[in-house]
């Protein structure tokens, strides 16, 4: 029998790709992104959506801060399902499958809580979770233990037996110092590979 009472994903880079220069590289070409990139900090302002202010009230004061790309960081906001997609099909299918053998299955995310159900709509297995734990709802961010700690208290599951999968090692670091069992997500068959190891699935629902 599995040792594992629940499962827990991270979302970007692991259900949906999380990499905005893509979007960029599409819509103004790679050079100028990487001019774009170079002297506004995106990513860097980002992680405050993270933490619970509203996606709007970083990006649009952003624009007003770097007006000579006020229309590409606009689009930050605008066009936020175009920026923070495709979904990644595998690991799509191995949540689905969790869910059909009746494995719980959570999220761990750092995500705005604003711009989450905008992504929930564009796609809707974001909407399958047994429980949401989203940084900007919660007011804490992955890897500070605190958010973990959140997440033992309300799911009452021991430590021993969540096992979470996330594309950062410092976000795994945290969660392993708290006794999770903890896969390092570099790509869907490392992590279907894993769920079969731990019983969870079988190597065809893994597939």
């Amino acid at each position: 029998m599995p040792n594992i009472d629940a499962v827990i994903f991270d979302i970007g880079n692991v259900l949906i790709q999380w990499q905005p220069e893509n979007f960029y590289d599409r819509t103004i070409g790679e050079d100028r992104r990487r001019a774009f990139f170079a002297q506004v900090p995106l990513h860097e302002e980002h992680q405050k959506v993270d933490e619970g202010v509203p996606l709007r009230d970083v990006i649009y004061p952003l624009a007003d801060r770097f007006p000579q790309w006020g229309d590409e960081i606009r689009m930050w906001h605008d066009n936020w399902n175009a920026l923070a997609s495709p979904d990644i099909p595998h690991s799509v299918r191995l949540l689905a499958a969790l869910k059909a053998r009746g494995v719980a299955v959570f999220t761990l995310t750092n995500f705005g809580w604003d711009n989450f159900p905008r992504s929930q709509e564009a796609f809707p297995f974001l909407k399958t979770f047994d429980r949401e734990y989203v940084s900007g709802r919660l007011k804490l961010i992955k890897p500070d233990p605190a958010i973990y700690a959140h997440v033992e208290d309300d799911c009452g599951i021991a430590p021993e037996k969540l096992l979470f999968a996330d594309d950062r090692a410092e976000n795994i670091a945290a969660a392993a110092a708290r006794g999770w069992q903890t896969h390092h997500f570099l790509h869907p068959q490392g992590w279907a590979d894993r769920l079969v190891t731990e019983g969870l699935l079988s190597p065809e629902e893994a597939a």
